[in-house]
């Protein structure tokens, strides 16, 4: 039997855990304070219990695992109240607004034994899935750099900036496929639309071992582009979701020296097959597995901490006009121990 799941949060994109958990029989009830869209939405999905508060949802015995798409600024009491109440819980991104926040709630979820997950939705694409398979087996060789766009002219947020918008994915991303914390981070970006909150952002990772990353963020792009490129030692690996097909592509890295001079050859790309499962769908799943099994979720509450640590180091930054920050300096230490 699926877990009984409750929706808190369905809006612009609360409604779309609505479907995946309603497909995958685990809505059990959803939780909306507009009238008129619990209204909308319980014609919609007759079979969900409809809730206006969170209160009535955690005074519900029946109630398994609440799923919080509410505004991030509600993610840390809400998620706090709900397990306390013996709710396992899944958080939309960010976890948090601030990482002590975050490991507050890690540390609630250990104590009541109760699941805590966070949806970076991109740690559950199939062609990420292939290429951490393809680092496992040894076909990129040692990683060397990284880096993504992700870029439209799309919604524009007054609540928050491109960078927490947009990045908290690719960050979750990167730290998955290095599997280490930056030491250091610098991010540049610039406000055009509204003051002090960045439509654009450029922020740099640097890792151990030479390891280098950058991401480039914006809504003011005059099309689509959600591209991530790492460069190994063997080969280099190209995954283009705004791509209509051949969206994971593998590049050969061939560079000779001849006397003295370096030689790059053109790289030839072969696309690598991939699942054409829905990845929304697979993290629903993947907290519906947590659950019932009662294991660490591939994103857990912890890995939400270090992103985090991430963006409030890159925030800093870019409000120092791209100054590094070494990130021990907030916090790592307490980090390290999770």
């Amino acid at each position: 039997m699926p877990a009984n799941i409750c929706v808190v949060g369905c809006g612009h994109w609360g409604k779309n855990l609505v479907r995946n958990y309603s497909v995958l029989g685990a809505l059990y009830a959803i939780c909306e304070s507009d009238p008129l869209r619990l209204q909308d939405l319980s014609r919609q999905y007759p079979h969900a219990r409809p809730y206006s508060a969170l209160e009535q949802v955690l005074d519900d015995p029946q109630v398994t695992g609440v799923v919080l798409a509410s505004p991030a600024e509600f993610h840390h009491p809400m998620a706090l109240a709900a397990l306390r109440a013996g709710k396992h819980v899944f958080v939309e991104k960010p976890l948090a607004l601030d990482w002590c926040d975050g490991l507050d709630m890690v540390e609630t979820a250990r104590k009541q034994k109760r699941i805590l997950m966070v949806g970076h939705l991109l740690r559950y694409h199939p062609a990420v899935i292939k290429i951490q398979e393809l680092l496992a087996a040894g076909a990129l060789g040692k990683i060397e750099y990284i880096y993504s766009n992700r870029l439209s002219m799309g919604k524009i947020r007054k609540e928050e900036n491109a960078l927490w918008s947009f990045a908290p994915h690719d960050i979750s991303v990167i730290l998955a496929l290095t599997g280490q914390l930056p030491i250091q981070v610098s991010t540049c970006g610039g406000a055009y639309i509204q003051p002090n909150i960045a439509d654009v952002t450029v922020s740099h990772l640097m890792f151990d071992h030479g390891v280098r990353a950058h991401i480039f963020v914006s809504w003011l792009h005059p099309y689509k582009e959600q591209r991530l490129v790492v460069i190994g030692g063997k080969q280099m690996i190209v995954f283009e979701d705004s791509r209509p097909d051949n969206k994971l592509m593998m590049f050969d890295k061939r560079i000779e020296w001849k006397d003295g001079s370096i030689e790059a050859g053109k790289p030839q790309g072969t696309p690598v097959p991939f699942s054409p499962d829905e990845p929304l769908q697979r993290e629903c799943q993947h907290f519906l597995d947590a659950i019932a099994e009662g294991k660490t979720p591939d994103t857990p509450g912890e890995e939400g901490v270090h992103v985090l640590q991430v963006l409030q180091g890159c925030q800093r930054s870019l409000q120092m006009n791209g100054q590094p920050v070494r990130l021990d300096h907030i916090g790592a230490e307490k980090l390290a121990a999770l």
